[in-house]
């Protein structure tokens, strides 16, 4: 049994994560401002993670053999944790994303089309970190998601305090109002009502990942292993717009209606003119088993109409 800290599981993945580790028999301690109850049977803290001493305060004397951070976006909060948890755990783990690859928002090595980005491509221990930027505005970090995530992942790299390890997510589905980004509830409404969607004339394939499958492989990296550095988590299988589209057609029984963007035009969830799908060799040589999109695809596909139509 392990002593697990979850910073920022109170909804969807992080839900997910926490029952699955308590179900496991870890001892699990939840850190959130409080906005939902915690799953029963589980240590529920309630401190805002950015507040320094408030945080503290908050875990008082307690020890974890590992934190996991779902919530982590900055280098000014990556900071705070390396401070506050420097002699509280002996791991750490948090949870990044598939766009700390996106070459629109950083000058990144060139990937050859087609080959799956291998963590490599972004080395956090040499990215360049701004604390001065405007990190406390919303907005801004908004814009700048991926940037937020490599240079929080660069401050948690440097820092001499634990080990640490970041898992970059693939675009997550599944789970129907539980996924809070609207993304594949965006084909689903547009579908069913004949409306075009907004397509890059050369849509770039990309990668996902299932919710249960990522609070998985969470679990198992809190667990199981003791990897270091960054690790990409995505189903076997490249999927482009248009798929993503024809699995939604295929369950309302309505062919999708796809409307090419101009050049520098906002474009559909999941439709990218540019590469950046992401390997998953170096988490299968570790031990983890994924799954293929196209065999839970469907499922997640219904689940979102499912949700859709409930609201209608």
């Amino acid at each position: 049994m392990k002593r697990i800290c979850v910073i920022g599981g109170s909804r969807y993945i992080g839900r997910l994560l926490v029952e699955r580790l308590r179900d496991a028999g870890h001892h699990v301690t939840l850190v959130n401002r409080g906005s939902a109850a915690p799953p029963e049977g589980v240590t529920h803290l309630v401190a805002d993670r950015d507040d320094e001493a408030a945080l503290a305060a908050a875990l008082g004397s307690r020890r974890f053999d590992v934190v996991v951070d779902q919530v982590c976006y900055t280098p000014v909060q990556a900071a705070v944790a390396a401070r506050v948890f420097r002699d509280r755990t002996r791991r750490y783990v948090m949870t990044s994303t598939i766009e700390v690859y996106d070459p629109a928002s950083a000058a990144l090595p060139p990937v050859p089309p087609g080959v799956p980005v291998p963590e490599e491509q972004v080395a956090p221990a040499d990215w360049t970190v701004g604390m001065d930027l405007p990190w406390h505005d919303e907005a801004y970090r908004e814009a700048h998601y991926g940037e937020g995530k490599r240079q929080a992942e660069a401050v948690l790299t440097r820092q001499d305090g634990f080990p640490f390890a970041t898992v970059r997510s693939a675009h997550v589905l599944g789970g129907g109002a539980l996924e809070f980004t609207g993304r594949l509830a965006h084909h689903v409404t547009r579908v069913a009502r004949g409306e075009a969607i907004a397509v890059h004339a050369d849509a770039r394939p990309t990668v996902f990942v299932h919710h249960e499958e990522l609070a998985a492989l969470l679990a198992w990296a809190a667990t199981d292993t003791g990897f270091t550095g960054p690790l990409n988590a995505c189903s076997d299988g490249l999927l482009d717009v248009r798929d993503v589209t024809a699995a939604v057609g295929e369950r309302l029984g309505r062919k999708p209606v796809h409307r090419t963007v101009a050049a520098g035009e906002e474009a559909a969830p999941f439709s990218y003119d540019r590469h950046y799908a992401m390997s998953n060799a170096r988490a299968k040589s570790l031990g983890f088993p994924f799954s293929r999109t196209a065999d839970w695809l469907p499922g997640a596909v219904s689940e979102a109409v499912e949700a859709v139509e409930a609201q209608v």
